[in-house]
């Protein structure tokens, strides 16, 4: 909820719903997610995302407001999870498909990786919001023991593309170069954009991204409603110390 330049986005309205709402109910129809497990800060500005997923009956994890890698470790420990699926909770228009594929191509690689991606800090085919980040249990155990800088631990999997030489990786790339698209939501302008993709659907929230790519395509102007936010850098991070 602390974002800095959207303050409570994640419970903010979409179409008459949360935007995490949406989130919890697309991945849903995800066939690889065994559960979906929020991992919020224990900062009083995120008991309001505590509460939706008590209402939801959503197992909800808290921990350090910056140190989001510890706050997956943890939530991986309580739920057993040995293949952890990394969204982030301001992406409404979040793909199942996508998701399964990720997982997917991790569990059927031959030989096994360590990490599947659909997209790099430097290297994006698909539109932001629609990102999945996929390792296992002993992978997050290694970052978790070894990451140090404060944007491996706000950011969760840098520390295993930084390190090419121990970390096998997968790259999944959609079939065209559509990463300038932002379908997240961290601006007032994102948020409006978002809710217009929504509307755009007359009340259907079964979409897929590539209905969503053709809409914009068709409807350029919605894209140019958050076509000039600048997207935070991978080394950004809040500013607050997240390991020491």
């Amino acid at each position: 909820m602390g974002s800095s330049r959207l303050p409570g986005k994640v419970l903010a309205d979409v179409e008459g719903k949360p935007v995490l709402e949406r989130m919890v109910e697309r991945l849903a129809r995800a066939t690889t997610l065994d559960e979906v497990v929020v991992a919020t800060s224990e900062a009083a500005e995120d008991d309001a995302v505590a509460a939706w997923c008590r209402s939801r009956d959503v197992r909800c994890v808290r921990g350090h407001p910056t140190d989001v890698l510890d706050r997956v470790h943890l939530a991986a420990r309580q739920t057993g999870a040995e293949i952890v699926v990394r969204l982030t909770g301001d992406c409404p228009l979040i793909d199942p498909e996508i998701v399964d594929l990720c997982v997917r191509t991790y569990r059927d690689a031959d030989p096994p990786v360590d990490l599947v991606v659909n997209r790099l800090p430097w290297e994006r085919s698909y539109p932001i919001g629609l990102d999945a980040e996929v390792f296992g249990r002993e992978q997050l155990e290694t970052a978790w023991r070894e990451a140090r800088a404060p944007h491996q631990r706000e950011h969760v999997v840098p520390y295993l593309y930084e390190h090419p030489d121990r970390f096998a990786m997968i790259h999944l790339e959609a079939d065209g170069d559509y990463g300038a698209y932002r379908w997240t939501i961290d601006t007032p302008e994102d948020l409006e954009a978002v809710r217009a993709i929504v509307r755009a659907f007359d009340g259907r929230d079964d979409f897929g991204w590539r209905e969503v790519l053709e809409l914009v395509q068709r409807r350029p102007e919605l894209a140019q409603i958050n076509a000039g936010v600048v997207h935070k850098s991978h080394l950004d991070t809040d500013g607050r110390s997240a390991h020491g």
